[in-house]
């Protein structure tokens, strides 16, 4: 190494020597910027036919430099990118700040002029010579030669990129082999690629995290190709560094979070899963509210979750129930900064990290009945994912399902009940319109389910003919009046249409008791559990129908008639006459097909005419009717 000199002004140690090693690199190599040809080794005037008045690089290259001019634009300063070029095989684009260097992969060059003379094409001049070296010590990359002839193949130059890239001043690297940049957490595969790669006298790129002088890492993209003489032969080794550390960084950070996300995902679907069977198994509201929330936080993805319901008396979010790492406070108002308050004012889930801690809250709500607010906690900083968000709200939507079942359940069974009026003038409404348009009076008196979710509601008609009835609801949209009997002082009339109220509320789990509807204007009787979110029963028929007043509210419990004070009170109701003619026909198989007996037979056994028995019977059959109807 004794022959290397130490600074830039002999031998091979200076940018002239530099760029006489790239006159031999089998590839073509070129330098540009803005759009001017700075610098073309032998190899590419040779495979481009550049001639020496060619400066243009649309000139020089064709129609390739269409591509490579746009992918030059597309490459981030300081980084290299590599294309395909089709029928031209392909290049490397290093980009810099002041323009861009091109190595095309073409194969090994042809021959160049005779051996010792200058070669064939090559710039002449010394003016040339000097951008030729000018094009080396400014180049965008770091650029190194190495020499194998020498003891370990040291470097014999380094350019200023190559400097400022290292933190390595020129006189500290020539005579070194350029493994020291190499460290603990340099992948050995990398480093036994670029070995193989000289050994066999190939180019090779690889990436390989490498080491500044000051001891930081960075990520190096190393391309090294052999310079070979006149006659084939190598003869030193020319290298291209690029500084991808940004690049890198981004490429393992994403494989990280990807990883990540695909695992806790997993972990989210499964946990679904398990909350749907929570939904299934759980025999009330509270015990399923526990549950899940015990579910969600023993998964490791997520470190608590808690439900809360908006408590209209106290403007407050009260904790139902909870697991793990609950809400920060004892008390949350619905109008504080905080997630779970921002999800019941706009129905939507909302995001917010404190401390470190992320808070996703999803809203608990079906058919427009809001149950409250789920709000699941994470360690995790980074962002929740999109996809992560879709299973949790389905999650949520799942609990909000189980919860209206239960509570639709809770109405048919409970004798705690608010007793809640409503005046309704929406024309919406179909009784409200219907009154109005037939001016006629309208009360409610049953619902029949038919076939599918369509409920018909029955209601008693004054004040108008059925062909008034019909006429007027015909004018109305998506309303279907029928007579099923029409009397002289009332018909009973079947509505159905689009507008299912009845159904709609059945569905929330309250009972519609009463509707009185009269000149457009209705009183609605409602019965809500009173463990029911009633305030959003109400909001959703303010929603719903505009014009909606509250009328009162009032508690009360529900009369409980046991079975034997029914049988009683209808007894009690009957005649003997009826209730003997009732008994004897139930007694005697007269409901059954075919009947034993007839009912001359039974007026026999009564000793009354046959006449006489069927009014008896018809008239205990409708009182046992409205008993059992509610209308006694």
């Amino acid at each position: 190494m004794d022959d290397v000199d130490a600074d830039r002004g002999g031998g091979l140690s200076d940018a002239a020597g530099a760029a006489r090693a790239l006159e031999h690199v089998v590839d073509p190599v070129v330098a540009v910027a803005d759009g001017t040809l700075t610098y073309a080794n032998p190899a590419a005037r040779d495979a481009f036919e550049i001639g020496d008045a060619d400066r243009d690089a649309a000139t020089a290259l064709g129609t390739r430099w269409n591509r490579l001019a746009t992918a030059i634009d597309e490459t981030t300063v300081g980084t290299a990118r590599w294309i395909d070029l089709d029928e031209d095989g392909g290049a490397r684009i290093h980009r810099g700040a002041n323009g861009a260097t091109i190595t095309f992969d073409r194969g090994p060059p042809a021959t160049h002029g005779d051996a010792g003379g200058t070669p064939e094409g090559a710039l002449p001049g010394t003016s040339d010579r000097l951008v030729k070296d000018r094009a080396l010590e400014e180049a965008p990359v770091g650029v190194t030669i190495s020499d194998p002839d020498l003891d370990d193949n040291p470097l014999v130059y380094v350019n200023d990129a190559y400097e400022e890239m290292t933190g390595y001043e020129y006189d500290e690297v020539v005579g070194r082999n350029c493994r020291f940049l190499q460290g603990e957490e340099s992948d050995e595969n990398a480093i036994a690629e670029m070995a193989a790669a000289i050994d066999e006298d190939r180019p090779v790129t690889v990436e390989i995290k490498n080491y500044r002088k000051d001891g930081t890492e960075f990520w190096n993209e190393v391309t090294i190709a052999p310079v070979r003489d006149e006659d084939g032969r190598v003869t030193h080794y020319v290298g291209f560094q690029n500084d991808i550390t940004a690049r890198k960084e981004a490429e393992l950070e994403l494989e990280r979070r990807t990883e990540e996300l695909e695992y806790i995902l997993d972990r989210v679907e499964g946990l679904m899963q398990d909350v749907t069977d929570v939904v299934a198994g759980s025999t009330d509201r509270t015990d399923l509210e526990t549950e899940v929330c015990d579910r969600i936080a023993a998964e490791d993805a997520y470190s608590g979750a808690w439900i809360g319901e908006r408590n209209p008396a106290t403007e407050t979010i009260d904790v139902r129930s909870s697991a793990g790492d609950g809400p920060e406070h004892d008390r949350l108002g619905t109008d504080d900064d905080h997630p779970a308050a921002e999800t019941l004012a706009t129905g939507e889930p909302a995001v917010a990290t404190v401390g470190g801690t992320t808070h996703i809250a999803f809203p608990l709500s079906y058919n427009e009945i809001e149950y409250g607010v789920l709000t699941v906690r994470t360690e995790r900083t980074r962002a929740v994912d999109d996809r992560e968000t879709v299973i949790l709200s389905a999650l949520a939507r799942a609990v909000a399902s189980g919860v209206n079942a239960r509570e639709t359940s809770r109405v048919l069974t409970t004798d705690a009940v608010v007793a809640v009026e409503l005046d309704v003038t929406d024309r919406a409404l179909a009784p409200v319109a219907l009154s109005a348009d037939a001016d006629c009076r309208l009360e409610y008196r049953r619902s029949v389910h038919r076939t599918g979710d369509e409920t018909a509601s029955l209601f008693t008609a004054t004040g108008a003919s059925a062909d008034e009835l019909t006429a007027a609801a015909a004018e109305l949209s998506d309303v279907d009046c029928r007579v099923v009997v029409e009397r002289d002082e009332e018909s009973l009339i079947e509505l159905t249409g689009a507008d299912d109220f009845v159904g709609w509320l059945s569905e929330r789990g309250v009972r519609t008791q009463a509707i009185e509807s009269d000149a457009g204007r209705a009183r609605i009787t409602l019965e809500v559990p009173r463990s029911a979110n009633v305030r959003a029963v109400v909001e959703a028929v303010e929603d719903r129908y505009a014009g909606t007043d509250i009328v009162s509210f009032q508690q009360r419990e529900r009369e409980a008639e046991t079975r034997e004070e029914f049988a009683a009170g209808l007894e009690e109701a009957l005649t003997d006459r009826q209730f003997g003619a009732l008994q004897r026909a139930y007694l005697g198989g007269y409901f059954e097909w075919p009947r034993p007996t007839t009912g001359e037979e039974l007026a026999q056994s009564m000793g009354v005419s046959r006449p006489t028995f069927h009014e008896h019977l018809r008239t205990a059959e409708a009182k046992l009717c409205r008993a059992f109807f509610g209308d006694a």
